[in-house]
């Protein structure tokens, strides 16, 4: 090996490979204002320009009071029934000593108080969502309820538990096991299931067991087929923007107050504390198996494609109880989500469902899930599994029937209304996903986004034309006008169409931010899905107070670092590429890991970097050769290249400058970019360029 500066080495390739891996740690801290219930009334606005609800605002509230079934009172029963226990703690630390989960900040809607600030049925589930302890679902099953964004569920084996589903982060997750075992028994952990592929519902696994454990087979760890290569790859390549849209979707960065941040749909929010992942050692592959673990004869159902790419239900004909993962819960979920990924498939998902309720669903007495509480008897169960079915399947065909009519992506939001008979049903209420936003990511996942007009098939960028529309209205003074009268009529939508006009034409007249983050407040104020809320309400945010400071994530997750492929990670770096930067230059560059018998050929040419598994080039200007387990081993800090190097287990032959090269083409992506202009604090810049982090998106949706 050529004799090279070591510490350039190692530098340069941490800087191409360190791709911080994010989950709820930047999204759902939810700084600020963190009263508890006793000291936080509808007249505390966390923000001195914030406002209260309007008399037309109040007025809607009044429309839903009234038209909604508040008298029916049983999902009320329904979530604390099996109660057995409250912990003495509201709060969970890491080993820092940092509060990574934090009960308490939301005892406020435990206050025999309405809340005008908040859509009545929004209230309602946020109140059930406060659910807090260790409930019992039949003989046999428990599930600790309130310590993350789903539930983990602990099935009793004949020599232990069998976990489902085992929160985001190993601090809730061992807190949860602990809790269990001092009410039930301490009990060692014979199998964790892992229901589908989103991070809070595998990322406490190391809180609950060994790795090593898992390696000799004494603990099992079952997901369905294909889970590792779904865990990790749909966050990484727009992970940056996933991130930062993940602000708006969730209410990152607002205070948890009736005026902020309520609830999450799911359950409360996501903790802040360390995602693992240990890798399954056995697969469901077909569509329906049967396995008995640990004594429990189980009977899983693989339902690919629905609410995660690959998910599985479970079955437990002994106990006549039937778990649906995330498939059905107490919410509509997202088929388009906010934060951004690839639409799901309303259809096939009703389908699941259906599946569900004619192989189990006709003897079920009991029905759970990895999120709110359980549903009891045969009867309930029937209705719910139909309630979700039909749910699914009318906004599918509803939009379709309509877009085949010629109803456009821009129009469908206003048009497609859900059958009376469900909107009746509390069980399908949109609280995560949305009609509005659902009904548009149909059409789009079927047409794309065009509406077919010819002059928004290649729109001007807003920032561009946005000036003209300002002055054919006579400038920023006749709009701010307008835009007063439209909201003191309590048309929020409209004003703040002429509002975001002359935002964008002018970044910098606050007058103009502020009234259009006023219109925002009152659209949150006014919507029943936490996604739509909390965007609305995180724009006003912003507008108001520019992007909120924070520290950023300083470091990878090694566990999902292990589990991304070479190649997503070779794929996610072409992406980083600047190409105006890489224009002229050309390499090759033959990249061999030993150890995992993988080779790929990575080509800089017409300034895209490519690459190729199972090839290597007898020309390459440069062979990089080492172990996957030691790139591991620098991509998770525990050992630089430099170590690695002098330990003579990282090689190259060739033109080492190309690496340094390599890293002068790669951007920087910002995860605080601009989505409102005239919100990044200090002097605006249109098209400023990004600097700081990668952060894919790891979360729930």
């Amino acid at each position: 090996m050529k004799a090279i500066d070591k510490q350039f080495l190692s530098k340069t390739l941490l800087n191409l490979i360190l791709i911080p891996f994010l989950v709820g740690q930047i999204g759902c801290s939810n700084k600020g204002t963190e009263s508890s219930g006793d000291d936080l009334s509808v007249g505390d606005h966390f923000d001195p320009k914030g406002k209260g609800p309007s008399k037309h605002t109040l007025a809607i509230w009044e429309n839903w009071k009234k038209s909604l079934p508040f008298d029916d009172k049983l999902d009320f029963e329904e979530a604390q029934k099996g109660f057995i226990a409250a912990p003495n703690f509201k709060q969970i630390k890491n080993d820092e000593g940092r509060v990574i989960w934090d009960y308490e900040r939301y005892e406020f809607l435990l206050n025999s108080q309405d809340f005008t600030s908040i859509h009545p049925s929004l209230e309602r589930i946020a109140k059930l969502n406060m659910g807090y302890g260790l409930y019992k679902v039949t003989d046999g099953i428990y599930q600790v309820r309130g310590f993350d964004l789903s539930t983990m569920t602990l099935i009793e084996g004949k020599t232990g538990w069998i976990l489902y589903d085992v929160l985001t982060t190993r601090e809730t997750a061992a807190a949860a096991l602990k809790f269990a075992n001092e009410q039930l028994g301490e009990r060692p952990v014979r199998a964790v299931i892992y229901s589908h592929t989103h991070a809070d519902h595998f990322g406490g696994v190391r809180g609950v067991v060994n790795e090593e454990d898992v390696i000799s087979g004494k603990v099992k760890i079952i997901a369905p087929d294909r889970f590792m290569e779904f865990c990790v790859s749909e966050n990484v390549i727009a992970g940056n923007a996933m991130s930062r849209r993940l602000f708006y979707q969730y209410g990152s960065m607002l205070p948890v107050s009736p005026y902020g941040h309520v609830d999450q749909a799911l359950a409360k929010n996501v903790s802040s504390g360390t995602l693992g992942l240990i890798a399954p050692n056995m697969s469901i592959v077909k569509p329906t198996e049967e396995h008995t673990i640990d004594g429990v004869r189980m009977i899983f159902h693989n339902t690919p494609n629905t609410e995660a790419p690959v998910e599985m239900n479970t079955y437990f004909p002994d106990m006549k109880a039937l778990w649906m993962a995330e498939n059905v819960v107490a919410s509509i979920h997202n088929i388009y989500t906010l934060r951004g990924a690839l639409i799901r498939d309303p259809l096939v998902w009703s389908k699941k469902i259906s599946e569900a309720l004619y192989l189990f669903g006709q003897e079920a007495e009991v029905m759970f899930a990895s999120h709110h509480w359980p549903r009891w008897g045969n009867e309930r169960i029937q209705q719910v599994l139909r309630a979700h079915r039909d749910t699914y399947a009318n906004i599918h065909n509803g939009v379709m029937n309509l877009a085949n009519k010629g109803v456009t992506v821009n129009e469908i939001q206003n048009v497609y209304e859900v059958p009376e008979s469900l909107q009746k049903q509390w069980a399908v209420r949109s609280y995560h996903g949305s009609v509005e936003h659902n009904s548009r990511g149909i059409i789009n996942r079927y047409l794309g986004y065009w509406d077919a007009n010819p002059i928004t098939l290649m729109p001007l960028p807003e920032r561009e034309t946005a000036p003209l529309f300002v002055e054919m209205m006579g400038g920023a003074g006749p709009i701010i006008e307008k835009g007063r009268e439209l909201f003191e009529e309590g048309k929020y939508m409209l004003a703040g169409e002429i509002l975001n006009k002359l935002v964008f034409a002018e970044p910098g007249n606050q007058e103009a931010k502020d009234l259009l983050a006023d219109c925002f407040e009152q659209i949150g104020y006014q919507k029943e899905s936490t996604s739509v809320r909390n965007s609305f309400l995180q724009g006003a945010f912003e507008l108001r107070n520019g992007i909120p400071d924070g520290e950023a994530p300083k470091s990878v997750t090694p566990d999902i670092i292990r589990a991304m492929g070479t190649g997503i990670w070779l794929d996610f770096l072409g992406v980083k590429l600047n190409s105006k930067k890489a224009e002229g230059i050309n390499f090759t560059m033959n990249l061999i890991t030993p150890d995992n018998k993988e080779k790929f050929l990575i080509e800089l040419s017409n300034s895209t970097l490519s690459n190729v598994e199972g090839f290597t080039a007898k020309d390459a200007d440069l062979t990089l050769t080492l172990n996957r387990s030691d790139l591991n081993m620098a991509m998770m800090g525990v050992k630089s290249l430099e170590e690695l190097i002098t330990e003579g287990k990282a090689k190259f032959e060739g033109d080492i400058s190309i690496l340094k090269q390599l890293v002068g083409l790669m951007d920087e992506f910002d995860l605080r970019f601009e989505v409102l202009p005239g919100t990044k604090k200090g002097e605006y810049k249109a098209g400023s360029g990004n600097t700081g982090l990668d952060a894919p998106a790891y979360i729930e949706d």
